[in-house]
């Protein structure tokens, strides 16, 4: 069984619980159903969705997300993938000054052509610098 499917399957039930609902295939069908304005989920579909065999489409995570009052992101992956990005986008602004900020605008403002240029500059120096990575 896949993994990703069979956690998304595991949040989805920890969630139906804790909203007060038992994590069942005519109860999910129904709430979701109620909530959901295009073609209506079977009984059949919603199941696979609990047993952890298929995730649902973009639209419908939507639905779900909403409903259980969850972020998208956390139903489908789970709270620790949101957790390691935003630690990397800290990491980001705490390691990033004015004067490195400074630079990032320069280059932006730079045409594709010299952008390039530079960074080959760059990343021949990091090489440079930490041969093993």
């Amino acid at each position: 069984m896949n993994p990703t499917k069979q956690a998304f399957a595991e949040r989805l039930i920890a969630a139906m619980q804790a909203m007060g609902l038992e994590p069942k295939p005519a109860v999910l069908e129904r709430e979701f159903n109620q909530r959901y304005w295009g073609k209506a989920m079977t009984l059949h579909g919603v199941r696979r969705w609990l047993r952890g065999e298929t995730l649902p489409s973009h639209e419908k995570l939507l639905v779900l997300a909403e409903w259980l009052r969850l972020q998208p992101q956390e139903l489908r992956d789970g709270p620790e993938v949101e957790a390691r990005i935003r630690k990397a986008k800290a990491r980001w602004d705490e390691g990033v000054g004015y004067t490195e900020r400074e630079v990032f605008e320069a280059f932006l403002k730079l045409p594709p052509d010299k952008r390039k240029v530079v960074r080959e500059v760059i990343l021949a120096f990091a090489k440079a610098q930490n041969p093993d990575a």
